[in-house]
């Protein structure tokens, strides 16, 4: 069979512009054609883009349109995602390739799956006058500017370094000589910075005012000037005079350069564009290598702070944008639920968010089950978010709803769970996985009538660790949290029993304590409702992972992050599932294949009616009509277990007829058959009147303490560290070489 070919229209050097029905638009640059075809590997298609434009491969960035939609684009970034585009075209013959590389990084912003906000405005580089800029004069600089560097000469600029002059040769003309003229004095100086480095010396001021500026080598006696003063009758400021000779020698050796964070930010703003998780470390490496000057982690990081909001904005504009932004949602996508509160003083406190994409997707093809999980906020005010997420026919996390509130309190619970009732509102009897801490049994009994809560299994050893941690040994502790996750995994009374009778044979107070965790709410044989053997809260780890990818951004731009994962998430899912042909899901289908194995070696005996004896390892009753076994695994999972399956080709029936229709391709399809629409002009709001008579919202009262944030996490009960056992002597805490028995 002859394989499919296409051509890659690669596009580089351009700019991509927002029309107004919100779709993009790529003008300029210059453009080539690439064969490609379902052979070709994608570090060879990369490779051969990078020759072509004379661009680095390592620092490339390659996207493509999702096709008939130009309002969103996907990154390639490996070969599935390469194999993926392939297959999105289909019948078409041709695709555009837009490529981008750290040098020519333009108008990255307009990409709806990372809205950023880019401002112009440069942090001015200000040295007050007579200041000499140089490593001698560090100190009072420091005190000056808030800013400490320290300078490697063996890391400045040699004109024989090739890396060095390279990252710098863009600046050698920022200063051209007399008559060259700048709208503002801060301008001035930024150029006058960076031709300082690209030529490798240091300088003072010996005049810097509001009206005139004059400038000299640091070197003694070098007669490097340069006058410049504002331009009679106008705002711009002219170069008058002008001496670019140097008479001093290794001053590129000697010289230290100022490294104000408004300097360093206005450098990367345009890496951190393209990689909004420039990490600061990697901040400080950079500006070592490429520029010979040495920075600190907090001093990366404030930089990185700085450019953040040179390119997104501020914290606080994206609170006062909150409304305009909340009215966009709703209006670009209809059906939605999308409310926040604020306090007295106008601050905010809570946000709810709900696509409709999400409640319809849950309502037509999820099963009725959600999880309920919290993760904090790092932002420059902090806070705490609250989740709702359901699982697809494939067990892939689907995000229904989404709130960011103060903190994790009793009161913002129950509030999250009354916006998520109206949002969802179902007549489906919904079995929630979630905390029993914090309100929520109480809230969630009081909010959904009738539903089944379901107590997090991690969130209960959790809290059994912390109530016996000091009273017993690792190994002691390891052994009961083992313990009561087989309690909560068993599926018949006796392996319950066992389980909490091991757990009493090392502490009949911690057997007291399972016993009185009202087991009803979190083990497998006693719990009425549907859980298909979810036990956790914590199953929307890919939806969490956006949100350690966003949480330090301002409020309004986290949650476009979030809705640009999630739009990108269910167009994907929706189309590789129109390739599937299983009639259930691939992993239901694989599991269904291996029970299917595993009951070909059974014996079926008929007792009565719709009920049968299976006889393999062990005999266990099948009612089919009931859709049950005593092994209790076709009630817990939804799909048939070994002895159903081995009944119903017994008897003639397909076992697809006995699977829960949420496995079936068709609810997988129904779950993402809407599609979460991009939200235009939410950085550059055009205010009208209907906007002004919005609610005014002010940042909250909490802010991020001082320091790094601590990154120590709370001990995990599921993973209890072992304690250090002597193989001579089984003693703990110690080891055999460390033996005082030896």
């Amino acid at each position: 069979m002859a394989t499919k070919k296409f051509i890659a229209i690669c596009q580089s050097g351009g700019e991509f512009v927002t029309n107004k029905d919100g779709s993009l638009s790529y003008n300029g640059g210059e453009a080539y054609a690439i064969d490609i075809d379902e052979e070709t590997e994608f570090s060879g298609f990369k490779s051969e883009v990078a020759e072509m434009f004379n661009c680095s491969a390592d620092t490339m960035s390659i996207k493509y349109f999702l096709p008939g939609n130009k309002k969103t684009l996907i990154s390639i970034s490996k070969d599935k995602d390469f194999k993926r585009m392939l297959n999105f075209l289909g019948d078409t013959a041709t695709v555009d390739v837009f490529i981008q590389s750290e040098e020519a990084a333009r108008n990255i912003s307009n990409m709806p799956a990372s809205r950023t906000t880019v401002s112009e405005a440069v942090v001015p580089v200000v040295a007050p006058a007579d200041a000499v800029v140089d490593m001698s004069n560090i100190d009072h600089i420091v005190d000056r500017i808030g800013l400490d560097i320290s300078f490697d000469p063996a890391s400045a600029l040699p004109a024989g370094d090739d890396q060095h002059r390279k990252a710098a040769q863009q600046w050698e003309n920022t200063i051209t000589g007399v008559d060259q003229r700048f709208s503002s004095f801060s301008e001035f100086r930024e150029a006058l910075h960076k031709y300082s480095i690209a030529h490798g010396f240091a300088y003072r001021y010996k005049k810097n005012d509001s009206h005139r500026v004059t400038v000299k080598c640091k070197c003694q006696g070098c007669p490097w000037r340069i006058y410049a003063s504002r331009l009679s009758t106008t705002q711009l400021v002219c170069i008058k005079k002008m001496n670019s000779k140097h008479t001093c020698e290794g001053a590129s050796v000697k010289a230290g350069y100022r490294a104000t964070r408004g300097w360093v930010g206005n450098i990367i703003k345009e890496k951190l564009k393209a990689s909004p998780n420039y990490k600061p470390k990697d901040i400080a490496d950079d500006i070592k290598r490429e520029y010979g000057i040495q920075l600190n982690y907090s001093q990366a990081w404030r930089a990185k702070e700085i450019a953040r909001e040179q390119l997104q904005g501020s914290y606080k504009d994206s609170y006062t944008l909150l409304p305009f932004f909340c009215e966009k949602i709703k209006e670009t996508n209809p059906g939605s639920v999308v409310t926040f509160t604020t306090k007295e003083d106008s601050s905010f406190h809570r946000l709810f968010v709900s696509f409709h994409a999400s409640i319809s997707g849950f309502q037509q093809g999820c099963r009725p089950l959600l999880f309920l999980d919290t993760t904090p906020l790092n932002s420059k005010y902090q806070g705490t978010l609250l989740t709702a997420t359901s699982a697809d026919g494939d067990d892939g996390i689907f995000p229904v709803a989404f709130a960011v509130v103060d903190a994790e309190t009793e009161d913002n619970w129950h509030w999250f769970l009354q916006e998520l009732k109206s949002a969802v509102s179902t007549s489906q009897q919904i079995t929630f996985i979630a905390d029993f801490q914090n309100g929520l049994n109480k809230s969630l009994a009081e909010v959904f009538d009738n539903c089944y809560h379901s107590y997090c299994l991690r969130h209960l050893a959790e809290k059994l660790n912390r109530d016996i941690k000091g009273q017993f040994s690792h190994e002691a502790r390891r052994f009961m949290i083992n313990d009561l996750y087989a309690a909560a995994y068993a599926p018949k009374f006796e392996g319950f029993q066992c389980s909490i009778e091991s757990i009493k044979g090392i502490s009949p107070d911690a057997y007291d304590w399972v016993t009185q965790s009202e087991p009803e709410h979190w083990a497998n044989t006693y719990f009425p409702g549907a859980r298909y053997d979810h036990m956790t809260s914590n199953f929307g780890q890919q939806f969490y992972s956006w949100v350690s990818e966003a949480h330090e951004l301002p409020i309004t731009h986290m949650v476009d992050v979030l809705r640009g994962k999630m739009m990108e998430t269910i167009y994907t899912r929706r189309v590789e599932s129109n390739q599937w042909l299983t009639k259930l899901t691939p992993s239901k289908e694989d599991k269904l294949q291996k029970e299917t194995a595993i009951a070909r070696s059974f014996q079926v005996l008929h007792l009565q009616s719709s009920t049968f004896e299976v006889r393999g390892e062990s005999a266990d009753i099948v009612d089919v009509d009931r859709w049950d076994c005593t092994c209790k695994t076709w009630h817990l999972t939804g799909l048939p277990c070994c002895h159903a399956i081995a009944v119903l080709e017994w008897i003639g029936r397909s076992p697809y007829d006995y699977c829960s229709k949420y496995f079936t391709t068709e609810s997988y399809r129904m779950t993402y058959s809407e599609s979460i629409q991009p939200v235009p002009n939410v950085d550059r709001p055009i205010l009208d009147e209907s906007t002004q008579e919005l609610v005014t919202v002010t940042p909250p009262p909490t802010r991020r303490p001082p320091g790094r944030p601590k990154m120590k996490q709370p001990e995990s009960a599921e993973i209890i560290k072992r304690s250090l056992q002597c193989s001579k002597c089984k003693g703990l805490g110690h080891n055999k070489k460390t033996c005082k028995d030896s």
